[in-house]
């Protein structure tokens, strides 16, 4: 079946683009932050959610990865699927869909009754990750694009970053099942205003949604990081941890066989052979890895150990936000990275990062450590975020061809997620590891250790132990995050040096065709 109507035709916008397109941004950037919000808000719910629904960490953890995994196993399927029956519908239906189940979450009643919701609010989330920067490209000409870009990048570090604040002020003055049900108002407007607003736009001779690959990377994902989570728990060597590691390793074998196989994959696995884009990768990867999990630890360290409310520790963690924002929405991020270039710019970034976990580690994160020290290394990260963030994204979607633009969102989007869940558990799973090297405790969360306490000399020994634990979390984010950024940014440097030996021998192609033709 073919279409002939221009709503159905990618085509480019002209004269700066849709006569709408700043309203519909804003519209757009709406449901970006309150799917990205989603991601940290309930961090620092934590407390609540381990009091009044005897949430043990693994349960904690697994309410962040059940919403995070879902979300990441089904970016690039959806992004396939919005391109062939079209991205405002899709963009609709997530709305939709985030609205449940933001409302089955607030009203849940038992720990996995929201570990469910929260995989229901990961499949809306999956359709509007990747239809928001789909719409985006379509909406904007070449002379806009990259500024309506920059905003929308921008707000998805915030929404990152001020997930904390946001669910602090909530918990402040309501319970924790209001993180959830706030989201339902914001979905409701957004879904009314793409209705009416955005535009339809599809491409019918599309590729086909790869159902079985997006079934097969969430089993292997899934797998992995229970692996990562059990591991302190269960021992590393022990079945519990060995076969669902086994299991994740064979199953994402099998996605990337069957992505190399198939007409229309999910993932083309020879982007992989591209070194622009393994760089990128690498990367984004990394970078989500140190932020998602130091959020993760940074908020459960300013409420357990040094006693902050949750709208003040949320206050606390403002810094790392309002520092992307001043960076990237005043031009100084862009403006860098076009000046230096992107691999400096990665590496340059991702450094950065890498020095704010290790403030925060070395004087904001162990026993005797004060808030100054988490406050520098807030900025330094934020800082690292803004730079390093717009770099790797036009890194990733510059590696891929334009007519694979909604795959390039949903890689860049499953990047984010994957590395964001794979840091609240490894972060999390060091944590444990520590915690239960230092005391010996048979609690599964911080509170309820301390409640179990006989003395006070052993409540404050479990605390001091907690806070080494934190200690040690953040210095393997830091490493890992540098480590990172060297590699992508060489990565990156080798790709443009490929780049800029092929421009040249193709110079040199055309001159000598040139002079050949002139002297016949």
């Amino acid at each position: 079946m073919t279409a002939t109507t221009a709503e159905n035709q990618p085509t480019a916008p002209t004269g700066g683009g849709h006569p709408q397109r700043w309203l519909i941004l804003g519209v757009i950037c709406l449901a970006q932050l309150t799917v990205l919000l989603d991601n940290t808000v309930l961090s620092v719910a934590i407390p609540s959610l381990t009091a009044e629904l005897h949430a043990s960490t693994s349960d904690i953890q697994w309410m962040i990865n059940a919403y995070s995994l879902v979300q990441s196993g089904l970016l690039l399927t959806a992004g396939n699927a919005a391109d062939r029956y079209g991205r405002k519908k899709l963009l609709a239906v997530g709305l939709a869909l985030f609205g449940l189940g933001s409302l089955a979450a607030g009203l849940a009643e038992s720990t996995a009754q929201l570990i469910a919701a929260r995989a229901g609010m990961g499949v809306g989330g999956a359709l509007l990750m990747t239809t928001t920067l789909a719409v985006v490209m379509q909406i904007f000409d070449d002379s806009q694009r990259v500024k309506a870009i920059a905003i929308w990048a921008t707000i998805s570090s915030l929404g990152f970053a001020a997930g904390p604040l946001i669910g602090g002020a909530i918990l402040n003055h309501f319970w924790w099942g209001m993180i959830f049900l706030i989201n339902i108002p914001v979905a409701l407007i957004g879904l009314i205003a793409v209705l009416k607003l955005v535009p339809e736009s599809k491409n019918p001779q599309g590729d086909r949604p790869d159902l079985l690959g997006a079934l097969l990377s969430t089993i292997g994902m899934t797998s992995v990081v229970y692996a990562i989570i059990t591991g302190p728990e269960h021992g590393w060597t022990s079945a519990q941890v060995l076969v669902p590691a086994g299991i994740g390793v064979a199953v994402l074998a099998a996605f990337a066989l069957w992505e190399l196989r198939i007409p229309y994959p999910m993932l083309d696995m020879h982007f992989f052979r591209n070194q622009k884009f393994v760089g990128a990768v690498a990367g984004a990867i990394l970078v989500m890895l140190g932020m998602g999990g130091s959020l993760f630890l940074l908020t459960q360290h300013l409420q357990f150990v040094l006693g902050y409310e949750p709208l003040e520790a949320g206050l606390r963690m403002a810094p790392l936000a309002l520092t992307i924002v001043v960076l990237n929405l005043s031009g100084i991020g862009p403006k860098l990275v076009m000046k230096i270039g992107t691999p400096p710019s990665v590496a340059l970034g991702l450094t950065l990062v890498a020095g704010g976990l290790t403030s925060i580690a070395l004087l904001g994160g162990g026993a005797d450590g004060t808030y100054a020290g988490m406050l520098l290394g807030l900025v330094l990260m934020g800082a690292g975020i803004a730079l390093s963030n717009p770099a790797m994204a036009n890194a990733i979607m510059s590696a891929i061809p334009p007519e694979k633009a909604g795959v390039g969102a949903g890689v860049n989007g499953t990047l984010a997620e994957f590395g964001n869940g794979l840091g609240v558990a490894i972060l999390g799973a060091v944590l444990n590891a520590r915690f239960a090297a230092l005391v010996t405790v048979t609690a599964t969360s911080l509170p309820a250790a301390l409640a179990a306490a006989g003395t006070e000399a052993e409540r404050q020994q479990i605390s001091d132990a907690f806070a080494s634990g934190l200690q040690t979390s953040q210095l393997v984010g830091a490493v890992a995050v540098f480590a990172g950024g060297l590699l992508a940014a060489a990565l990156l440097k080798r790709a443009e040096r490929s780049e800029q030996k092929a421009a040249q021998k193709a110079e040199h192609t055309v001159a000598g065709a040139e002079q050949k033709a002139t002297a016949a």
